[in-house]
């Protein structure tokens, strides 16, 4: 990371990881490109959408929608597509 000190929470969280901290702010965004990039956007979904009415009862709700959205980015036009395909494919049963 570049060093934030938000960071080092996850440590609690995430069972196995490799640190890597770079202080120098250049190299950091050219080693981590997406992670500020995504953080940043987390952020920014949050402040906008939610207007800084977050319940911390639902913040695991609000990151997964970001996920879901995020992972998600590229379908366009093929959402619907994919979620019919999704829907046939699976199995409830």
């Amino acid at each position: 990371t570049d060093g934030y000190w938000g960071y080092k929470k996850l440590k609690e969280v995430i069972a196995k990881h490799n640190v890597v901290i770079e202080s120098d702010k250049k190299k950091a965004a050219k080693l981590f490109p997406w992670v500020n990039r995504t953080i940043s956007n987390a952020k920014r979904m949050l402040n906008g959408v939610h207007h800084n009415c977050i319940n911390a009862k639902y913040v695991q709700n609000y990151l997964d929608e970001f996920c879901y959205k995020f992972n998600r980015r590229y379908f366009g036009d093929k959402l619907s597509d994919r979620l019919m395909i999704a829907a046939m494919e699976s199995t409830w049963y």
